[in-house]
């Protein structure tokens, strides 16, 4: 039987036409829709409201102690970065994620490309360490440089993760599991937040994380990283056959052609795809360029201790 969302079925607009198996089809989708309808009742929502509990947590920790932590950092991993992640599957537009192509990719490259930026620019592996007691942060340290966490956060393991899955996700019969079974589509989610996560961590370089590369390299892979994006929005833009078999085609909606449905998907994930790569390699540049004027000011320093040890020296002479 085929997955429609369960939202459809509470929903005050009769639905023209029934999808394979009976199942009411989705309402026409419409911005309202995206505003008003919410589902919380997935554990992706209990998720999010733990780890924006355990945050906000580790923050007032430092302060009740004196410590100081930065409100850039809060707001980044609680807005953008879990804000971002609800609002793309418990708003509206996680209702039509099954529905429209095109909304599956919007979800695709905030879950896997925007949030995970912000989550790690939100540091929380440096917070956790900050505030956790004695041996929970020894145990946090060693899963952060165990042998797994090395090979899976190496830029280059972490790359070829990032590239190669979302190949074998849309041109397998994997995404079509996905349509059809809830808890495969939900660990999709998991899915793409865990690999942006992977990839992006290591790069951004705030937290303390194994195998970290010098800016340069990091500035040359997420260069590399913007073509795959291009191959793969124009493959799914040009593709003659449907992406998902038949599932598109079974929902019969009016409101909605699946071909053209899927050019818009690969048009999202093409512009997407390199307007984000290209503002992470303006971001690397400017970490990169924060770096070498604080290694200079670093030097320099060095050089007035020395030249006032030296005159020390002379003077006692």
């Amino acid at each position: 039987m085929l997955h429609v969302d369960p939202i459809f079925a509470a929903t005050s607009v009769a639905p023209a036409t029934l999808a394979a198996g009976g199942e009411a089809v989705p309402p026409p989708f419409t911005v309202a829709r995206v505003l008003t309808e919410t589902r919380l009742d997935s554990w992706l929502t209990l998720g999010l409201v733990l780890a924006a509990g355990l945050y906000l947590y580790g923050v007032y920790r430092l302060r009740l102690r004196g410590d100081r932590w930065p409100v850039a950092r809060t707001v980044f991993f609680l807005v953008p970065g879990l804000g971002g992640i609800a609002a793309v599957t418990v708003s509206g537009l996680g209702a039509y994620d099954t529905a429209l192509l095109s909304v599956h990719m919007i979800q695709h490259m905030v879950l896997s490309m925007i949030a995970p930026i912000f989550l790690a620019l939100g540091a929380p592996v440096t917070l956790a360490l900050r505030t956790l007691p004695v041996r929970p942060r020894k145990r946090l340290l060693a899963v952060v440089h165990s042998r797994v966490a090395r090979v899976y956060s190496f830029p280059l393991v972490a790359f070829a993760i990032f590239v190669v899955n979302p190949f074998a996700l849309y041109f397998t019969g994997l995404y079509e599991i996905t349509l059809r079974h809830e808890w495969a589509h939900e660990l999709v989610h998991a899915h793409f937040i865990m690999t942006g996560c992977v990839f992006f961590w290591p790069l951004l370089g705030l937290d303390p994380l194994p195998g970290r590369w010098p800016y340069p390299a990091r500035a040359l892979l997420m260069l590399l990283s913007v073509p795959f994006h291009t191959v793969l929005g124009l493959t799914i833009m040009q593709s003659t056959t449907l992406l998902g078999g038949d599932w598109y085609p079974s929902l019969h909606l009016s409101w909605s052609d699946p071909w053209n449905d899927q050019v818009v998907a690969g048009g999202v994930l093409w512009a997407g795809g390199e307007f984000v790569s290209v503002t992470m390699l303006a971001v690397l540049v400017v970490q990169w360029i924060k770096q070498s004027e604080r290694e200079a000011r670093r030097l320099d320093r060095e050089l007035d201790r020395q030249e006032a040890r030296q005159r020390a020296a002379e003077a006692s002479a």
